[in-house]
């Protein structure tokens, strides 16, 4: 993974990233909130030097330890299910490249996000410097299974891997009136679920779609 570093955003990648949000909203995406915090992270800083010419097309592409970042049309529909506010202490399974969790920065939100892959943990957590220009990202390198019970109760739970099913550790760490977007599903696609929290601890489950992601696997590698 040979990220460039001199983050520099020219005015070829913001027309290209324009094109790209039009294109999201003609999908469907109206929240505008989100496409302005898309407008504000360069999608191109989190990728290959080899993909920079096409970062702003809506494709997934592969990064380190074989996952994924996501399309941007996946990032903008589980970002506006998710519904931020400034302030929401969200807890998010898999880091990635850290586009997502930079987008939910951006919103105003204090991210708590975990990796399993080490060698994936290690490169963003020492040789990204662009995550450093978002203090309110809190990085970990965990069993996303097992999420963060130590900074529990989370106004929003994000998970961008497929998971088999719904942990239990998560829901328990969701605070009441909270909401977790989770595609589940151990099929080549999942079924996007948006799940919210009742005051009583109930959970309201919506189903949201259809979706491709890796699979939210368990434990973390060494």
């Amino acid at each position: 993974m040979s990220i460039s570093q001199n983050y520099e955003d020219s005015y070829l990648h913001k027309g290209l990233r324009k094109q790209l949000l039009d294109s999201i909203r003609e999908k469907g995406i109206k929240d505008e909130r989100v496409l302005e915090a898309m407008d504000r992270v360069p999608r191109h800083f989190f990728l290959d030097t080899a993909f920079q010419q096409v970062a702003y097309q809506d494709r997934p592409f592969e990064i380190l330890g074989k996952q994924t970042i996501s399309h941007p049309y996946t990032v903008a529909f589980q970002t506006a299910l998710l519904e931020v506010k400034k302030y929401d202490k969200v807890l998010e399974i898999g880091t990635g490249s850290a586009y997502q969790s930079c987008i939910l920065a951006e919103m105003g939100a204090q991210v708590f996000t975990i990796e399993r892959v080490k060698d994936l943990y290690q490169f963003i957590s020492n040789d990204f410097p662009f995550i450093k220009r978002y203090p309110t990202i809190k990085r970990f390198f965990q069993d996303g299974f097992i999420g963060l019970a130590t900074y529990a109760p989370f106004d929003k739970i994000l998970i961008t891997a497929g998971a088999p099913y719904i942990p239990q550790a998560l829901t328990e760490q969701l605070k009441p009136g909270g909401i977790m977007v989770v595609p589940v599903g151990e099929k080549e696609s999942q079924t996007m679920l948006k799940i919210t929290k009742a005051a009583d601890g109930t959970l309201h489950q919506e189903e949201r779609g259809d979706f491709y992601f890796v699979p939210m696997l368990e434990g973390k590698t060494t």
